[in-house]
């Protein structure tokens, strides 16, 4: 039986954030569907170029499509324009808030610096916070500590 690929693409969980899909995050950029020849080609962006899940992503993304009836799938690594924080859907980020971690503020006004005041704790909202280690428990990560609640949480870094 063959499927819609955009929707078993988009339904590939990101295997660093399981809470998160590849499309929640931004990281699939497009799926094309070959109508003549049926072939699917997937396009993807990582959220930095040296991001160690790429090969995971690739590999969960033909797994998806192979399921879904497309098995001569392609898929595409694109790094222009690069990911951004914005490309977070609003989903994406409740589900990252619900699972502990703080997702970064959208930024698209523009040519506009994003500067934190403050990292909100995803646990009870303080922005009573401090930064533990720019380093959390993935590279696009950083561990943060809630000076009200004194709970632990990952922030993901704005890129």
């Amino acid at each position: 039986m063959v499927t819609d690929p955009r929707a078993a693409a988009a339904a590939v969980v990101d295997p660093e954030i399981r809470v998160i899909t590849i499309d929640e995050l931004g990281i699939l950029r497009a799926v094309e569907e070959n109508p003549a020849t049926g072939r699917v080609v997937v396009t993807i962006t990582p959220t930095y170029t040296g991001c160690p899940a790429m090969d995971v992503i690739r590999a969960d993304i033909r797994r998806a499509l192979a399921a879904a009836g497309h098995p001569d799938a392609e898929v595409r690594t694109v790094y222009s324009p690069a990911w951004s924080t914005d490309w977070i859907s609003d989903s994406g980020r409740a589900k990252l808030a619900a699972a502990g971690i703080a997702p970064p503020a959208p930024v698209s006004a523009g040519n506009v610096v994003p500067l934190t005041l403050a990292v909100r704790c995803p646990r009870c909202g303080s922005p009573e916070t401090e930064q533990v280690s720019r380093f959390g428990s993935t590279a696009c990560k950083a561990l943060w500590r809630c000076r009200s609640c004194s709970e632990p949480f990952d922030h993901l870094k704005a890129l």
